[in-house]
């Protein structure tokens, strides 16, 4: 398949190309060859994508909700129509296997579209009544909203950034990820097919100055950024310099904490979700992974069988269930981890090394006996690497699992649903799991506490942040002044 994008930009309904933006290689994961090149916006790019989203705002959030969600929802259908394509697209992107592409990604794009797009025209304003007179509410968009995406899903990044804001009214740009520039722009493509006016979604590339320059226009209301803890502490401080609106969706080191009255299996099966699918690149992935001491030796047992399991490989052949990294760099700091966990002293139960003759590949790697100061305990890692933590007690495990700074995710395993509400109710994080874990559905809201971000995305909390009150007093009778 050729997936040399048609050109580098989407802006004001075209592909929009200038080659004289420095150059920025795509790299395949599996073959390290370059396989696709885009180029930065330029600082005439980006202005031909801000005037183009001002002008285009205007007319689209004079449209009624319903309105706009029918484009939504037409959008939605043409992503579930060429599914296999964007897959494959997303596959090429970012590595991650196709049988994993197929139901994770542009999938999760669609029900973004679809369910904000069945949101539109329910927006509605409240009446509050105050004796005769009376005061009545407007929910409007913000205006040009700007969307910074991550590296791991940019597909399905691109759609929850960009389908609450055009239901609410705004236009978006989004600039994806300098290593995963290809999938947003067929979402542009997509949402303009639908009948989106041209402008109202744009697609610029770029590295951090041009998020930097998008960010600081005057013309941008709102900032929405997926993306790690120090680059959203950076792109918040812009931000609040124009007092904009903001979503930070950032990292995490989320705990998952297994009692010895789970069900073996299905802990298993979670921890092995939220630590190794889309190879460890996951945000919200639980990876210290708090043991309950009567269930350990059992459950890493269970853990190396079912890691015998995986499959590496060519990650668009059907059969391959764990690909490569995304990136040289990014299994290099991996990597880095790997021997830290080593050198701390925490005992390598499995994996740990590279796989394959080429390609970014880690095995998937679980460490046990590790301890709450080790730097693999401490930082995020987001790659393919487990640390297995004891624990005797539920105060212990709730007290050791909030003891981060960040608060993404938390999850935890047990037959004891009492137990499991208490634990959830004390767990310092905006995303919680019982008996499961890494489900994200758009009806669902999504985000974190403490250093893992501010606002949420999806579900009906998403509006609240792509959207502003508008209080309006009616009065009825005279107006009375003390002079």
């Amino acid at each position: 398949m050729n997936i040399q994008p048609t050109a580098s930009h989407f802006i004001d309904g075209q592909y929009v190309e200038d080659t004289t933006g420095a150059p920025i290689p795509v790299i395949c994961q599996m073959s390290e060859e370059v396989i696709a090149t885009v180029h930065a916006a330029t600082p005439a790019i980006i202005e031909q994508a801000l005037a183009s989203a001002k002008r285009a705002q205007t007319a689209w959030a004079a449209m009624s909700g319903t309105e706009r969600g029918r484009v939504l929802r037409r959008a939605a259908d043409i992503m579930r129509a060429r599914n296999e394509e964007l897959s494959i697209l997303e596959t090429n992107d970012t590595g991650k296997p196709l049988q994993e592409t197929r139901v994770a990604d542009a999938t999760s794009g669609a029900d973004a579209l679809e369910y904000f797009g069945g949101l539109a025209g329910s927006l509605t304003g409240e009446h509050i009544q105050l004796g005769d007179d009376f005061v009545y509410t407007r929910r409007e968009p913000l205006g040009v909203c700007v969307g910074i995406g991550a590296w791991n899903y940019p597909t399905q990044i691109a759609c929850w950034k960009g389908a609450p804001a055009l239901a609410c009214g705004n236009a978006m740009i989004f600039k994806p990820s300098e290593t995963t520039p290809l999938c947003a722009l067929k979402i542009a493509e997509i949402l303009h097919e639908a009948g989106a006016p041209a402008g109202i979604y744009n697609v610029v590339q770029g590295m951090g100055d041009v998020g930097q320059a998008l960010i600081t226009d005057p013309r941008v209301a709102k900032v929405s950024l997926t993306g790690s803890v120090p680059t959203g502490r950076k792109v918040y401080a812009a931000a609040a310099a124009g007092m904009r609106h903001v979503t930070m969706e950032l990292g995490g080191k989320s705990p998952l904490v297994i009692f010895d009255d789970a069900d073996l299996e299905n802990a298993v099966s979670g921890a092995i979700l939220g630590n190794f699918y889309s190879s460890g690149q996951v945000c919200s992935n639980g990876t210290r992974v708090f043991v309950q001491k009567g269930i350990k030796d059992a459950f890493l047992a269970r853990m190396t069988e079912r890691l015998a399991d995986v499959k590496m490989g060519d990650p668009l052949d059907e059969s391959v269930n764990f690909g490569p990294m995304v990136s040289a760099r990014q299994r290099d700091i991996v990597e880095g981890f790997i021997a830290k966990g080593i050198a701390e002293g925490a005992t390598l139960i499995t994996g740990g090394k590279r796989a394959g003759d080429k390609g970014y590949f880690l095995e998937p790697t679980v460490f046990a006996d590790v301890t709450d100061d080790m730097t693999i305990a401490r930082d995020e890692i987001f790659g393919p690497v487990m640390s297995v933590l004891d624990f005797e007690t539920e105060a212990e495990a709730l007290t050791r699992a909030n003891a981060t700074e960040f608060g993404l995710a938390a999850g935890v395993f047990t037959s004891d649903l009492t137990r499991a509400h208490r634990m959830v109710a004390g767990f310092e994080a905006g995303t919680c799991y019982i008996n499961t874990y890494n489900l994200a559905p758009v009806e669902a809201p999504f985000g974190g506490s403490k250093q893992s971000g501010v606002g949420r995305e999806n579900s009906k909390a998403a509006i609240e942040h792509y959207t502003q009150l508008k209080g309006v007093y009616v009065a009825m009778g005279d107006v009375e002044a003390p002079f």
